[in-house]
Formats: C-alpha cells, structure tokens, sequence
C-alpha cells in the first residue's frame, strides 16, 4: 500500500510521461495498423529482459495477413492467479478535427497531456509499460500480464485471439483489469453493441405513379421508424439498469444511402445501425422485434413487386456487454488498492471486457482519464491521473507478491 496519501497530486514517473510521449508519436489508427508501435515495444522490453529480475516474456499474436498484432507479455513466474492489464493500441481517426497541436506529438499544457489516445487508451498502456522495471524488482508470487491489442476501435477484433491463447495456458491468470478511461474508478458492468447494416431492394418507377413501384427510401424509412419505437418500447419496458446513465438498450441508425433522383422511385436504400444492449437482455431478443417486423413488411410489399428484399447482415460482430457478478474476484482484488474508491457501477462504451468474461475471466474496467475525452479534437488525459495511474500500478505488483 502506497504511504504517501498526495500521490495523485504527485507528477507520473518519468517513464510513463516518456512512454506516452513515444506511444502518442506512432500514428496508429485502426486502418493504418499498430506493428510500427510493437515493435518499439519488443525492441524495449527486449534490452530490459537481458538485465537481472524477475521473467520478462512476451508474443506477438497477430491477425490472419500479418499486418496488425496483439502483444501479450508476462512479468513473474508462470504461476496460477495471474492478473492481466489489458489495452489497445489503435486510436481513432483525427480527419476533419480542428486540433490545437499536432495530434501524434504529445504536448502539455496547463497539467494536461495532449496528443490521439493520450486518454483512450494509451495512458494506462503508458503507466504499464513505465512500471516494468519496478515489477521485475520486486519478488512476484505470482504473474502480470500485458494484453495489448489491435483493432478495438472497430469492434474489438483483435482481443480474442489472445484471450483464447491466455484461457489456453497451462496456468491462466485469474483476473483481468481493462484500462479504459473511468477516471480509475471501478466499472462493473458495460453495454455489448452489435452494428449492422440493412439494405432494401425496391422497385424503379416514375414517382408520378406510385403504385407502380416500391420506393426503397420509404420502405427504410419505416424500418428506421420501427427502430426507433423498438427503443422506445425497451425504455418503457422493465429490463432497465438505473445503474447506466442510459438505463435501456438503444438502438440508432447513424447513415442512410438511397436513390438516385428526385422523380424516380429509389430502386435501393442502405442504412447502418447499432444495437447498444444490456448484458443482461443480448442482441438476440431485440434483433429479433426488428426482424419479425422487416419479414412482415417484405411479405406484404412482395404481394405488389416479388423482386422486393430487406437483408440484414451484421457488420461487426456483437461484442458481449460486461455482467454484474454476485461475487467478483476482479472488484475484491482492485478495490482495496484504489483506497476509498467505490463502483462507478455501469458505462454505456462497449470495451474487452465481456470478452475477458465470456471467456471465463473475473473483469472489471479501471483507468486513466475521462472518456469524454476520447475521440474528440485536443484529446488529453490529466497529469494527476496519469500519475494516479502510476501509483495504482505500484501497489498492484505489491499485491502480488502476497
């Protein structure tokens, strides 16, 4: 237990300061790739495994055409009740974003650290990285983890393989700890989101004869009012969560594509959409009110044009929301190091953690920063929570060492 009750007004360690600074520096949006920024990684904790300390191992897990990777990293012996800290390395796109400072070079100004994924999420990747050495010291009894991943920013592609490979070992860790930005308070439980796309097939006609075609932007646009009305029916319903500050799943069609002009009737409309739900209440059951309904509606427009079609497909796959559990070894584990912090309870973001816990691990989400600070233009993350994250990471490699 840390003894200096001020840490959190305390600067970071220089070493979590300088590994943000190179972290911010790689520009690693999703459709760039990450293996630039791994192999800075490799190349640091190679020199720092070749000096006296505790086990330093690591891997890379990369996707089918090698161009991104996860890597996964032990610090310790290869001991059962290991605890993995888990981040992503991908960062959203800056386009478009009126950005005070070049969004890859970290700047500080007035405590506050500048720069793309300062906050979201390598600031706690940062605070893992810097505290390496500090780990290796120390007489672990038993295993940290790295689990840092690729492609979360577009669906969580890229964790699941590593868990898979972390679940597969011959001692697993038992719990896992993802730093996304909670202001390094305790999350609990998360929403799962699932994104689709719907694309309607009409039929072509002049618009001045209506009953001659099937106008595609119309029948979407009564899909898209039936979406909205489903969401209102589960924010009336009783499976809610007060714990959320959206206590109901939600649904939202975020971009429509159709036709071609004005006179003509719409031959084709796409439009995308995300189901944000409860963990508690899945996918499944609401897809299902929206498809019972679009089967409906394609039987009776076939009556009029047989060429007719409403096709879902899903375009990422559903990432599983985080549940409450009754007893949580991952809160009994952090709490106590967080001092008097207590659950923040739920967030609406969807991260790894579901994933963690589909695959049979205790998880929980706790890190540095505000996620209202992600993605935004002049994204920072605040020094004193930086070095809040700092002081966390000390007294987690303690812990294990009991």
């Amino acid at each position: 237990m840390d003894q200096n009750p001020d840490h959190e007004a305390c600067p970071p360690p220089r070493e979590s300061r300088d590994w943000l600074a190179r972290l911010v520096g790689f520009d690693s949006v999703s459709r760039h790739g990450n293996l630039a920024l791994i192999e800075e990684i490799e190349t640091a904790l190679g020199a720092l495994a070749s000096s006296p300390g505790q086990p330093l191992c690591f891997e890379r897990i990369e996707n089918d055409e090698g161009t991104k990777s996860n890597l996964l990293v032990r610090v310790g012996p290869d001991l059962p009740g290991g605890v993995v800290l888990s981040g992503h390395t991908d960062v959203v796109p800056v386009d478009g974003q009126p950005w005070s400072s070049d969004p890859f070079e970290l700047t500080e100004r007035d405590g506050r650290l500048y720069g793309r994924g300062s906050c979201d999420m390598k600031g706690f990747i940062a605070c893992c990285l810097g505290q390496l050495e500090y780990w290796r010291g120390l007489e672990l009894k038993h295993p940290l983890y790295l689990a840092l991943s690729y492609d979360e920013e577009i669906g969580c592609l890229g964790a699941p393989r590593m868990i898979e490979r972390l679940a597969a070992k011959p001692h697993p860790p038992h719990l896992a700890i993802i730093g996304e930005p909670t202001m390094m308070r305790p999350v609990t439980r998360q929403k799962g989101i699932t994104v689709l796309r719907t694309r309607v097939t009409g039929l072509e006609a002049h618009s001045s004869q209506i009953p001659s075609g099937v106008s595609a932007v119309h029948v979407a646009a009564r899909l898209i009012s039936r979406i909205e009305t489903i969401m209102h029916e589960l924010s009336e319903e009783r499976a809610c969560d007060e714990a959320y500050n959206v206590p109901y799943s939600t649904l939202h069609v975020g971009k429509v594509e159709g036709g071609t002009a004005i006179n003509i009737m719409a031959r084709e409309c796409v439009f995308d959409w995300e189901v944000r739900h409860l963990p508690e209440q899945g996918f499944k059951t609401i897809f299902e009110r929206f498809d019972r309904f679009a089967r409906s509606l394609e039987f009776e427009l076939r009556e009029r044009a047989p060429t007719v079609s409403i096709d879902t497909e899903t375009v990422v796959a559903t990432v599983p929301g985080l549940r409450a559990e009754a007893d949580n070894p991952a809160l009994a584990f952090l709490a106590p190091l967080l001092r008097d912090e207590t659950p923040q309870g739920a967030v609406a973001f969807a991260t790894e953690a579901g994933q963690f816990q589909q695959a049979g691990f205790s998880a929980i989400v706790c890190g540095p920063g505000d996620i209202a600070q992600a993605h935004q233009p002049d994204e920072f993350i605040a020094v004193e929570q930086l070095a809040a994250c700092d002081a966390l990471m000390r007294r987690l490699g303690e812990a294990l060492c009991r």
